[in-house]
């Protein structure tokens, strides 16, 4: 790992995650939820993404329908 931070596309990379506890709206559980983007977390249990709201207190609401990642080789002529 000596060249880590290093060269034409280390320099630029930052990585920020939060992680917190909370309760999954998809599976009801307490558990660890880690963040995907700035208001947008996943549970570990279940797998599903959750947005969080603050209006006084903290929720979890369910973000929408799951997404499925395909291989881009899928949408190809050939």
């Amino acid at each position: 790992m000596a060249g880590y931070g290093k060269g034409k596309f280390g320099s630029g990379l930052e990585i920020n995650a939060q992680v917190v506890n909370g309760k999954c709206p998809f599976c009801h559980t307490n558990g660890i939820l880690v963040s995907v983007y700035r208001t947008v977390f996943r549970c570990i249990t279940c797998g599903n993404d959750v947005e969080q709201k603050v209006n006084g207190k903290i929720a979890y609401i369910p973000l929408g329908e799951n997404i499925v990642m395909t291989d881009a080789k899928d949408f190809t002529n050939g």
